[in-house]
């Protein structure tokens, strides 16, 4: 058995702002187990130039505990991504985001 990145990304949202992430999100997302932990911004400036040192950051991982290789939970991973979607659509306005596939070992 090992864990398995199905999704890993960002979330950020304005310093000022009085937000708990851990709070507003679940911990598991159907039996996938949801991790948040704040990081320093990965990148000095946004695509459009403005600079991240304003926002916090936040990792976010999505993994499973599963004995099949990564690239056989593929299928689980798409099946997850709108909930997973739906989940960080709901989020207060001001949270920004960036998720990715992963499907690698952690």
């Amino acid at each position: 058995m090992q864990a398995v990145r199905l999704f890993q990304g960002y979330l950020w949202h304005p310093r000022e702002a009085p937000l708990d992430l851990k709070t507003l999100l679940p911990q598991e997302v159907e039996g996938a187990r949801l991790l948040l932990d704040e990081v320093p911004p990965p990148t000095p400036f946004f695509q459009d130039g403005t600079p991240t040192h304003s926002q916090r950051f936040y990792q976010l991982t999505l993994l499973v505990l599963a004995e099949e290789p990564p690239e056989a939970l593929k299928p689980l991973a798409e099946g997850l991504a709108p909930i997973l979607q739906g989940i960080l659509g709901g989020l207060p306005q001001g949270v920004g985001w960036l998720l990715l596939e992963d499907l690698r070992p952690l």
